[in-house]
């Protein structure tokens, strides 16, 4: 059971959302609210998978809360689902610890797979939204190429690469022909390598270090 807290202000949108989780096996919504303030205030009691929220929110932004809930549950995942799509607000949604990052348009199927995803250890993001946050990083000075220091294997430079097409953990087994188990272990590598603890963490150092 993938347990689902929702911040969002319209009510509508939440109502709907709600909803949905509900009206799906293994998955349920412990938590809606309109605003961050009473959902950090109920966190350290609601045993909370995912996080679905709102970017644009009376009092403290999603930003900011998604901020201010790791410092309460360094472990939460939190998906941002917003009408958001500029590259400067994805970058600094996923910067403040954000797992993934979809638009309120997003097929049901489609994000009820991304919280699925999220709570599984993955990062989704639409294909447009990783490519905004890949140009983001390709804007920015980078250093000359130099994966000496890293010692990333050739396995785990591709795995890279496909992550940062946003690319889930079974469309990286299919292109590289090897099982999800052996990208997680892959992963696994990768994290201890740059020293880093996510997805969006990852892509963002081979980027900046050139190493993909």
């Amino acid at each position: 059971m993938v347990n689902v807290a929702i911040i969002e202000d319209n009510n509508t949108i939440r109502e709907g959302l709600a909803a949905l989780i509900n009206g799906t096996t293994d998955y349920q919504c412990i938590g809606a609210f309109p605003e961050c303030e009473t959902f950090l205030e109920k966190l350290p009691d609601l045993n909370v998978d995912v996080a679905l929220m709102d970017i644009q929110l009376p009092g403290i932004s999603g930003i900011e809360g998604v901020k201010e809930a790791k410092k309460i549950d360094p472990n939460i995942n939190i998906l941002m689902l917003t009408i958001y799509e500029e590259s400067n607000v994805v970058f600094e949604a996923l910067c403040a610890g954000a797992c993934g990052y979809l638009v309120k348009k997003t097929p049901p199927s489609r994000l009820l797979d991304a919280i699925r995803e999220v709570h599984e250890g993955g990062s989704p993001m639409s294909s447009h939204i990783a490519r905004q946050v890949i140009n983001v990083f390709q804007e920015m000075k980078t250093p000359k190429k130099d994966d000496s220091e890293y010692l990333l294997s050739e396995r785990e430079t591709q795995v890279l690469f496909f992550l940062g097409e946003g690319n889930n953990y079974q469309q990286i087994a299919d292109e590289l022909f090897i099982s999800v188990d052996t990208v997680r272990h892959h992963i696994r590598n990768i994290y201890k390598k740059l020293h880093v603890h996510s997805q969006s963490e990852a892509v963002a150092k081979a980027i900046r270090k050139g190493l993909i």
